[in-house]
């Protein structure tokens, strides 16, 4: 397997304007339950964690945390990478992967009571392995302190090394999720340091070890309808089993500016075309996200 290469690209960051204006009614969310929120944010500072449910500043959270569920993210909270929807830190330098890290996250995850956690990280392209081992030690830690849990991890690309993947994938996580995140003509702008067709084959290749395979997109970058479905065909053919698409949500004003809140019954033809197209799980929706909900998979639903 040969790593894929990155090209530099120059990002030109469209005009702001469109992100000021209002959200309309069905992209609007209420916080659920500051109190459970509170208290699971005690938990995670309490161990020194760091979930991507407030480093991404997620809309779902408060729901997410009063179930409770969370994915959990390691390697710290700076970014390698400056994709432009994201609004983890990337200005900062990262920081040395800190080996209490695993046990104190299954630790954190014994004592939420969770029955599926998701682990994810911010891109480490400073770390020879990526972060790989760091992933494969959280796994095996969560096996120890929770053996009932099905365990998900959401990883970065890796550059491409099938050696740093299969580090991954050799600690046995139930479900592998790597986000495409949009199509393809748009990865200049929404992923210019990240390769379509390299993301495409990190999960062809996770898919051929047996595991459940998952990845994601968001829409509202400017994307049509026919790219969108290009994307799921592409995804179905690299056998990926689930798919998400949600709306991209501007998390600050040095992001991305919102091109199109996509109405609901648009989110409702694009799942029923992923799944006319025989893909197995399409979770479609304004605030579908990445890890959100994912108990319903790992529980078959």
């Amino acid at each position: 397997m040969l790593r894929f290469e990155f090209v530099k690209r120059i990002i030109v960051m469209p005009d702001n304007s469109a992100a000021r204006r209002r959200l309309p009614d069905w992209a609007k969310k209420r916080l659920a339950r500051p109190e459970r929120v509170r208290g699971m944010k005690a938990i995670l500072r309490r161990r020194g964690l760091h979930t991507v449910c407030e480093s991404a500043r997620c809309p779902n959270m408060g729901e997410c945390f009063g179930k409770p569920t969370a994915t959990f993210m390691i390697l710290g909270d700076v970014c390698t990478r400056g994709c432009g929807f994201c609004s983890i830190d990337k200005t900062k330098a990262p920081c040395v992967p800190d080996v209490d890290e695993p046990r104190n996250i299954a630790l954190a995850a014994k004592e939420m009571g969770l029955r599926h956690v998701v682990v994810t990280s911010v891109t480490r392209d400073d770390l020879a392995d990526g972060g790989a081992r760091q992933f494969a030690m959280t796994i095996r830690a969560l096996r120890d302190e929770l053996p009932a849990a099905t365990i998900e991890v959401l990883t970065p690309d890796f550059k491409g090394d099938w050696s740093a993947l299969s580090i991954v994938l050799d600690a046995r996580p139930d479900i592998f999720n790597h986000n495409v995140e949009t199509v393809e003509r748009l990865y200049p702008i929404v992923r210019p340091q990240a390769d379509y067709h390299g993301s495409l084959s990190v999960l062809r290749q996770a898919k051929a070890t047996g595991v459940m395979t998952k990845s994601g997109i968001m829409v509202g970058f400017g994307e049509t309808d026919e790219e969108v479905k290009q994307t799921l065909d592409a995804l179905k053919d690299a056998l990926c089993d689930a798919i998400t698409i949600g709306q991209y949500l501007q998390p600050t004003r040095l992001n991305l500016p919102v091109k199109e809140y996509v109405r609901p019954e648009v989110f409702e033809k694009y799942e029923a075309y992923g799944r006319s197209i025989g893909l197995k799980h399409v979770y479609s929706g304004t605030f579908v996200r990445s890890s959100y909900n994912a108990e319903r998979l790992a529980e078959g639903g």
